[in-house]
């Protein structure tokens, strides 16, 4: 058996900077809060080495990484931030002041014209099988933070379709991508890293598994990574900032050019690569009928 040992010069170059500090606290202590969260520690560290087992999917514990990354939040500090934004950027004061929501229901939509986002919206409610509304389903919407929490759960699959990044494996980090590049080209970073908090831990998760476990998954992931930046650095402002209802009526081409969406992938690019890391894809392992690409 081949080994492979990290020498004492290593060590030295790498670790030289380490200062031993004493504490006489009895438990775990350190200057990082998150590390300090035992619950969060153990779900990060679990999430970013399993597999996507048959008996636990790749989205398990999204939620309660959430909830404990959300609450772990200085709110006055965010909502500051807020006040601020909304007086450097108007758009970003006309969508939290008009709070118009997204949720929509069949029958909001189902009279739109072929080509149109509505029509798009309609075909996902009535023939994918997924939900429009996935998180955040119990916060009332009392103020701009619980509008924004509210809202952009209930956007993520209407930028999948506008996107052209679908809900797979590569489309999902491309997504993931797109928006955090738009976000910290568009809001002062405190806001932006507030507004990436829980995609950061999104990608990080995904690619460290990839990583270890999925190598054609790993490559898709990089693939996808560029395509996500390409698209992003391009869009107009961030696209949760679209005022969706307003738009339903107009084609989803006219849509792609207000916001900057381009270059738009192609129909159908990464449909079939979830089963290159979900181990309960009924046919995880099989190679692809074609290219990821």
């Amino acid at each position: 058996m081949m080994e492979v040992k990290v020498g004492e010069g290593e060590r030295a170059y790498f670790n030289g900077g380490i200062k031993k500090i004493e504490t006489a606290s009895s438990t775990l202590v350190s200057s990082s809060k998150y590390l300090n969260h035992a619950e969060l520690r153990g779900l990060i560290s679990q999430e970013m080495l399993r597999r996507n087992g048959p008996d636990m999917p790749n989205t398990a514990y999204i939620p309660e990484v959430a909830q404990i990354l959300m609450m772990m939040e200085d709110f006055s500090e965010i909502m500051a931030l807020f006040e601020a934004e909304k007086a450097r950027l108007p758009l970003f004061c006309e969508w939290l002041d008009k709070r118009q929501l997204a949720d929509f229901k069949k029958d909001d939509v189902k009279h739109c014209a072929p080509g149109t986002l509505g029509a798009a919206l309609y075909d996902f409610m009535v023939n994918s099988g997924y939900e429009l509304d996935i998180f955040y389903r119990e916060i009332q919407v009392v103020n701009d933070l619980t509008f924004y929490l509210r809202q952009t759960a209930l956007t993520h699959d209407i930028e999948h379709m506008v996107t052209g990044f679908g809900p797979n494996h590569g489309g999902e980090v491309a997504l993931l991508t797109a928006n955090m590049h738009a976000k910290v080209r568009y809001f002062v970073p405190g806001l932006a890293a507030f507004f990436n908090r829980i995609a950061i831990y999104l990608k990080a998760k995904t690619i460290m598994k990839d990583g270890l476990h999925y190598p054609e998954a790993m490559a898709l992931n990089l693939e996808a990574e560029y395509r996500g930046a390409e698209q992003g650095r391009n869009w107009t402002y961030p696209i949760m900032l679209a005022p969706w209802r307003d738009w339903i009526d107009r084609p989803m081409s006219e849509i792609r050019a207000e916001l900057g969406i381009t270059p738009v992938p192609a129909d159908g690019l990464w449909a079939d690569t979830n089963r290159l890391c979900n181990e309960d894809h009924p046919e995880y392992g099989e190679p692809l009928r074609e290219a990821a690409e």
